[in-house]
């Protein structure tokens, strides 16, 4: 694991899932780290399992709260050198005929416009730094159509423009981008897809997941300590020549259905 020697880290959505394994290898690295989370709870029992952690609750939907959870962050971080943009939600699992349109541009306002929102308020502080990076969390969705999921796949993709204009909007000052896209991430939210999924086709559980493992190279779902060294080694100096890239991370997946 490279050494990060107090790298200053933010991170959205930090306090479970991918994101709390993210936070866990930067602080072994020896990072600073703060993270923010839309769950309070969640937040609070990260916070007394992860020692030296600094934490903020934030809806990143919500300028206001991205204002404030920003301030927060560069105050107790002394400035900014990584930015996890980590933060997103599935949305329901429908066709494009029977979706909500709330909930579509609930998704949006999520998963693309918080990402802006945060990005934006971050890029000053980025600049400021000897070796500035951003990741952005995208997914096998943002490679592939995704049935029945339209809303989540097409933030996704749309994460993959934002990353390369990022990447050479930011480049001449000295400002790394590049964008993970996960596959089938073993743990409690890719059980609720499965289930999601169950919903709509019929078909069982146990039968959604023989599917999405037949639909890849290696057979065992994504680990998320797999992302979190990869986001790492993106974020260190290792990865110094490294930007504009779209990185998956999925078991050599050949479609998202």
């Amino acid at each position: 694991m490279a050494t990060m020697n107090d790298q200053r880290v933010l991170i959205t959505a930090g306090a479970g899932g991918i994101g709390r394994a993210i936070a866990e290898a930067f602080l072994a690295a020896g990072a600073k780290v703060f993270v923010c989370d839309i769950d309070a709870a969640a937040l609070k029992q990260v916070c007394e399992q992860l020692p030296g952690l600094m934490t903020s609750v934030c809806d990143i939907a919500d300028r206001a709260s991205a204002e404030t959870m920003m301030a927060k962050a560069v105050a107790a971080l002394g400035g900014l050198d990584v930015l996890v943009n980590n933060a997103g939600i599935a949305g329901p699992a429908a066709s494009v005929a029977d979706l909500d349109p709330d909930a579509w541009d609930n998704v949006l306002r999520v998963n693309l416009t918080g990402t802006f929102t945060v990005t934006q308020l971050a890029i000053p502080h980025l600049k400021k730094s000897a070796a500035g990076s951003i990741v952005v969390m995208s997914s096998l969705a943002g490679r592939f159509g995704y049935p029945n999921r339209s809303a989540y796949a097409t933030t996704k993709w749309g994460l993959i423009g934002f990353t390369k204009t990022l990447s050479r909007e930011l480049g001449e000052s000295g400002v790394r981008v590049n964008a993970i896209l996960p596959g089938a991430v073993d743990g409690p939210r890719l059980q609720q897809v499965f289930q999601g999924r169950a919903s709509v086709s019929g078909r069982s559980v146990a039968d959604e997941e023989a599917a999405a493992l037949a639909n890849q190279s290696i057979k065992r779902f994504v680990d998320p300590a797999d992302i979190a060294a990869l986001t790492v080694f993106l974020a260190s100096k290792a990865g110094r020549s490294i930007s504009g890239q779209m990185i998956p991370v999925d078991g050599d997946s050949q479609s998202a259905s």
